[in-house]
């Protein structure tokens, strides 16, 4: 018996050791166990959640408790994702417990939607022929998917949906409750993230909410480090990528400065909106410039990623150290263009080294070694800033198949003329998590590793539906020219 006891000790200490060194954005590879009957922890885990607003539903008796919706990067109209958690008490012993928290997704996007679902499985699902339990043409089960939606000004009806175990979510609450199960005088602290320094105060960690947690991320990040991005432009995801990084990383406790391939005259234009208000005069002064209504938007300017930037104002709004600038010489070409965009982003990290740098850029600038099919002697501006810098990750991008904006040399031979527009984009499937993947060493592009968006959808120019907040549906000066064809072709 007293063997027994010793036994489940060690493994409280080594269980409780492991939580204390994990960092925020680790993803533990090991389930946080209590040493405490669920009757004694359960309590504990509802207070932890009221204690940082996160109203929930509970299914009293069942240890089980659901939250309210919270829309990903906290408020914006044009984010699309809703988060909620579900959490279940289960028994590990008649002495210890442990926790499944199951993070939901729902968005209006058809992404996540399940294969199928747009079937008509049953006979009540229709027209109310007075033989069922329906009002006014929907079922009681239609109505309770409806109760259960987003609401207030953002509500919608999900279109899709899917849910995850969220471990790092898990072993938040652990270290939070498990102190206090233990009546442990020196309680961990919470997370302190990173705050701006004209912030008046910072927001709690778990007030923010950064979608589900980047597979690998952690390990990449570190004050005064460079992950350069290597992309495939036009595409919803990889904008969502990089601002649920920054966002993670830092709720995490580490500032942030992103780097983006827009010209350098875009400066003013975008430090001016992350300072602003959102409103539909500052989203105007944003998009009114040459670089958004350019007659070949090959993806930079899409409507993802006008919606990162807001994603990354609301950040800023919240009081969050978040910073960005950008780097392109588009006047410049070649070689010059590369060594002007590698000087750029070299003066931001040598200027504040205290940050971790996340740059986004086409897959070409991005590579680590020289030559390129056309010429042999090309040097890219990743290979420019390793040369430079002390710490330079860079990741080429890896999808699953789907679409993408793509500009590319008119199939007619036309002279001077690109067409612009949505195109297949055939990856390989390897789920559908984000993740952050590195290699021992580099490919022979110059790559250390990969990250990961899952399946693409393409992104059109956010100024095809005007020069207001994407996603309005206001007069345009340039429309698309073909509406009912998948690939516009822009003169």
């Amino acid at each position: 018996m007293r063997l027994s006891a010793y036994v489940v000790a060690v493994l409280a200490l080594i269980v409780t050791g492991c939580a204390a060194r994990m960092g925020d954005l680790d993803i533990p590879d090991r389930e946080a166990i209590y040493d405490r009957p669920l009757e004694e922890m359960w309590p504990e885990v509802r207070t932890f959640f009221t204690e940082n607003n996160l109203p929930y539903r509970e299914d009293k008796g069942s240890m089980v408790l659901q939250t309210e919706w919270r829309e990903e990067f906290g408020g914006s109209r044009i984010a699309g994702y809703w988060h909620r958690y579900m959490v279940l008490g289960k028994r590990e012993s008649p002495t210890q417990s442990k926790l499944w928290i199951i993070r939901v997704t729902k968005s209006a996007n058809k992404t996540l939607s399940i294969a199928g679902k747009e079937l008509d499985w049953g006979v009540n699902r229709n027209l109310n022929d007075g033989n069922d339990d329906s009002v006014g043409g929907v079922s009681v089960e239609d109505f309770e998917d409806r109760f259960d939606a987003p609401r207030g000004e953002n509500s919608f009806y999900a279109e899709s949906g899917q849910g995850s175990r969220d471990l790092v979510m898990e072993w938040k609450v652990f270290r939070s409750v498990a102190p206090k199960l233990a009546k442990e005088e020196n309680v961990p602290k919470p997370v302190q993230v990173a705050k701006a320094p004209e912030a008046k105060e910072a927001p709690n960690a778990m007030a923010i909410e950064c979608g589900l947690p980047i597979i690998g991320l952690g390990k990449q990040v570190k004050k005064g480090a460079v992950l350069l991005l290597g992309e495939m432009h036009g595409t919803q995801e990889v904008p969502r990528f990089l601002a649920q990084t920054v966002c993670q990383v830092t709720v995490a406790g580490t500032p942030v400065t992103v780097g983006l391939e827009l010209p350098l005259e875009s400066q003013t234009r975008v430090d001016a909106f992350l300072e602003s208000a959102g409103t539909e005069e500052d989203w105007l002064k944003l998009m009114d410039a040459p670089f958004w209504r350019s007659p070949y938007p090959d993806g930079r300017s899409s409507e993802a990623v006008a919606n990162m930037l807001e994603q990354l104002r609301q950040l800023r709004s919240r009081g969050l150290d978040v910073e960005a600038f950008v780097f392109d010489h588009p006047k410049d070409q070649g070689q010059q263009r590369e060594s002007a965009m590698a000087a750029t982003v070299k003066h931001q990290v040598d200027s504040a080294p205290e940050r971790f740098y996340v740059v986004l850029s086409g897959n070409i600038h991005a590579r680590t070694k020289s030559g390129l099919p056309w010429d042999k002697k090309y040097r890219p501006m990743g290979l420019l800033l390793e040369e430079t810098l002390d710490d330079v990750v860079a990741l080429d991008m890896a999808y699953d198949s789907g679409s993408a904006w793509i500009c590319a040399v008119d199939s007619k031979g036309v002279k001077d003329r690109l067409d612009c527009g949505i195109r297949n984009a055939k990856g390989k499937d390897n789920g559908d998590r984000f993740f952050v993947h590195r290699w021992d060493g580099a490919n022979d592009s110059g790559y250390h590793g990969v990250f990961y968006v899952g399946p693409v959808n393409a992104s059109a120019p956010a100024v095809h539906k005007g020069l207001g907040r994407p996603g309005e549906n206001d007069n345009s000066a340039h429309p698309l020219k073909d509406e009912g064809s998948s690939v516009a072709s822009v003169h």
